[in-house]
């Protein structure tokens, strides 16, 4: 069937939505594929569903090709499933929480992990139903404190999310990799670049973790890759501790006057000009910056947290909320100072010289215990400049496990290239992507909170060995999209594009029109799907429109027609080609087809 333009419900844009920060985003709306409702949340029109369904169809093959077998779940689930795993609380402000007319607790889906372990744990007893694949693709809700860019980060998105059960640990491996092997061919297939990087299970649980990243200087999420093949997250990044230094030599510690010296820089000008070293001069790598932030737990309960690194580095957020999650970093604020007298905004340091005695004032006597971590490269013998509690006062010298020890040790500092990579493979460089696919090894942390067990061959329950395995589909249409998209518009792939042709009837005039009907009815008889631009409006507006929305092949009648011929675009290439009319049929079948 041929659908006609003047009939399509889209309404193309002139002008840039207001809040398109990415060109996904900008050319989806402008194109009448998506329509804003909210922040974070889209209505799909037509075209824009048309791809959507393409590309759940390429993740269905490949999902059905390793056995997998689709279910669907409500997006309204009860609480308590949530409770026995503590994901109710643990997932925090992120789940949207209601209530029925009965005031029982529900959610919206947020993941579904709880629901298809209980499904498997009500339908399937023994190791002879094992291994297993189940998935689903439907609709996931989660509350963004900030969605941008239109699809790519939502309130509201399509999700394809599979999880494997085995007897075995040795089977959730195979089954991890199956599915690895599986994305790999999806996102092969949807054809953006990107990159497969360890990651972080957070609130997920579990051991193995990795991400598939579609790489986009706009993207989200950071991550680092080095010359010998290592590639992680920068939140799954972990530092290798230098070894332990030689304090033998180094002078006592001791408190000097720094006023005015409020930045690193200021502070080392003034401890080479006061107390230089003699091995070489002090640099902000030698400053011990101790920066404290407030943790708040789903629970409720508050904590001040200090942290302790060298100071030519900042604290990573992103790093952090991994490495506190569940747990949510807020800033310390003048009230929490005033109830912490011990830490001098300024110049908090692990101690306080006091009559020539060390005294840890991260946990003196009487007073509220202040967790005190440390960066790994704070290791034993390195020495350091540091806040001495005190207003305009810093302490130099101060050693590490000499004159001062911490609760333990955090990893949350800024990576920058040419550090490193932690497996020795050579420098890191960073780059940015956008998270597409994360499979995880659960392992047993849900079979276990919700009792899924089975019998094995000696008739002994043993519990299920999980894999959790998601990709944000919705995501895929808007990172197509991104990495196809040109100065005119969309520019879609053919075998996730709405239509394959657009017949655009450039004039006026019976013979036109005909020719276009004619052109467009025959090809849609060879299975090809059209668009017919039948509208009553100029021919510079039909072509505008027919590269925005990025149908792969246009065909112009026009002018050319009474010369026999019309011209066939390529929307990728740019490549024109004027073609007999009696050739046309046969000439764009040929081209849509190879």
């Amino acid at each position: 069937m041929v659908m006609r333009m003047s009939q399509l419900f889209v309404r193309t844009l002139r002008e840039d939505p207001a809040d398109a920060v990415v060109p996904s985003h900008r050319w989806l709306v402008r194109a009448g594929y998506i329509r804003r409702v909210a922040p974070g949340i889209y209505t799909w029109l037509p075209l824009g569903l048309r791809v959507l369904a393409k590309v759940e169809a390429i993740v269905r093959e490949e999902m059905d090709a390793i056995g997998g077998q689709e279910v669907r779940f409500p997006a309204l689930l009860p609480r308590e499933p949530y409770e026995a795993t503590n994901r109710w609380t643990e997932y925090g402000p992120s789940l949207f929480r209601l209530k029925d007319r009965t005031q029982a607790d529900f959610l919206l889906g947020p993941t579904h992990e709880e629901m298809f372990t209980l499904l498997v744990k009500d339908l399937y007893s023994s190791y002879k139903d094992l291994p297993l694949t189940l998935y689903q693709i439907q609709t996931k809700y989660r509350d963004e404190a900030r969605p941008r860019a239109g699809i790519l980060r939502g309130k509201e998105f399509v999700m394809k999310d599979s999880y494997s059960f085995d007897l075995l640990e040795e089977g959730l491996a195979a089954s991890y990799e199956l599915h690895r092997q599986a994305y790999t061919r999806i996102f092969d297939r949807l054809g953006f670049d990107y990159v497969v990087v360890q990651a972080m299970s957070g609130a997920m649980g579990g051991s193995r973790s990795e991400e598939f990243l579609a790489l986009s200087e706009f993207g989200e999420d950071t991550f680092v890759r080095s010359p010998g093949g290592y590639a992680a997250n920068v939140e799954a990044v972990h530092i290798a501790p230098p070894p332990a230094v030689d304090a033998s030599a180094v002078p006592a510690a001791a408190e000097i006057p720094t006023p005015g010296a409020g930045t690193i820089d200021a502070l080392v000008t003034l401890v080479n000009e006061s107390v230089p070293r003699a091995d070489r001069p002090w640099a902000g790598a030698d400053t011990l910056k101790n920066v404290v932030v407030t943790l708040k737990y789903p629970d409720g309960q508050r904590e001040p947290l200090v942290i302790g690194l060298p100071g030519d580095r900042e604290v990573d957020e992103k790093r952090l909320e991994a490495a506190v999650a569940p747990a949510e970093v807020e800033p310390f604020g003048e009230a929490d100072f005033a109830a912490h007298p011990e830490l001098v905004k300024g110049y908090i340091g692990p101690v306080r010289l006091a009559d020539g005695g060390h005294v840890a004032v991260l946990g003196l006597e009487g007073e509220a215990k202040v967790r005190y971590l440390l960066d790994p490269r704070v290791v034993d013998g390195t020495d350091w400049i540091t806040g001495a509690n005190r207003p305009d006062t810093h302490v130099v010298h101060l050693v590490k496990g000499r004159d001062f020890a911490a609760d333990g040790v955090i990893d949350v500092a800024e990576v920058r290239d040419g550090d490193p990579a932690p497996d020795g493979s050579g420098p890191l460089e960073l780059a940015r992507g956008v998270e597409m696919g994360h499979i995880f090894q659960l392992g047993q942390k849900y079979s276990q909170a919700l009792d899924l067990r089975v019998l094995d061959q000696n008739g002994k329950l043993q519990t299920v060995w999980m894999g959790s395995y998601g990709i944000g589909v919705s995501r895929a249409v808007a990172m197509v999209a991104e990495g196809t998209c040109d100065e005119r518009g969309l520019c879609w792939p053919r075998h996730v594009a709405p239509y394959d042709v657009t017949v655009v009837s450039a004039g006026k005039g019976d013979a036109i029109a005909q020719e276009s009907e004619r052109i467009a009815t025959e090809l849609a008889a060879l299975g090809l799907e059209v668009v017919w631009d039948d509208r009553n409006v100029s021919p510079g507006v039909k072509f505008a429109d027919a590269e925005l929305l990025g149908f792969p092949t246009i065909v112009i009648v026009g002018r050319g027609l009474a010369d026999g011929v019309v011209e066939v675009r390529d929307r990728q290439t740019g490549d024109r080609q004027s073609v007999a009319v009696a050739d046309a049929v046969a000439y764009i079948a040929e081209q849509c087809q190879g």
